[in-house]
């Protein structure tokens, strides 16, 4: 993979619709309902400066809210965020952050720019297709390396293949 590959230089980080903020004083219900109608698995909560202070994922309304069996409609978004969530500035390496995302499980990254104005949410699977090449790469060495005659440049290619659908399910599912 090459060094140096910056978030903003990721193909996604330009077509990403704007990812959608509250304020902590907001209610569940009103973010349920934008993320609803958006789509989306999270929205992110800025200060008035408009800087992240938290993010609320469906994860976070699920856990904290429904098997609390708090009321959307009275519950405050503060209540249920996730504070202080890592932030990524535009200008980070993209493997730099893979990597950290992928140690301490966490799906969901609030880029900025310099200002610390919100750009983009990546999340894990944002990732996936920046991994494919490298993992073909090794694919096609081992190949070559013929560790054993069983494994062939197809089935590496399945077995990677597989993988990432598992990627892909538990990145939606878990």
């Amino acid at each position: 993979m090459e060094r140096g590959y910056k978030l903003k230089d990721r193909p996604e980080y330009k077509s990403k619709p704007q990812p959608i903020t509250f304020k902590k004083t907001d209610t569940v219900a009103k973010a349920v309902k934008t993320m609803s109608d958006k789509n989306y698995g999270s929205v992110v909560i800025v200060d008035n400066k408009d800087k992240v202070i938290g993010i609320c994922t469906e994860r976070d309304i699920l856990k904290k809210l429904v098997n609390q069996k708090l009321s959307a409609d009275k519950t405050k978004l503060e209540k249920i965020m996730t504070p202080n969530p890592r932030v990524g500035k535009e200008d980070d390496e993209v493997l730099s952050w893979l990597r950290t995302m992928s140690n301490d499980r966490f799906r969901r990254l609030p880029v900025v720019d310099n200002q610390g104005k919100i750009k983009a949410i990546f999340t894990q699977g944002d990732f996936v297709s920046y991994t494919w090449p490298d993992l073909l790469y090794q694919a096609t060495q081992m190949t070559k390396a013929s560790i054993t005659k069983h494994f062939n440049a197809t089935s590496i290619i399945i077995m990677i293949m597989l993988y990432s659908v598992a990627m892909i399910f538990a990145i939606r599912f878990i």
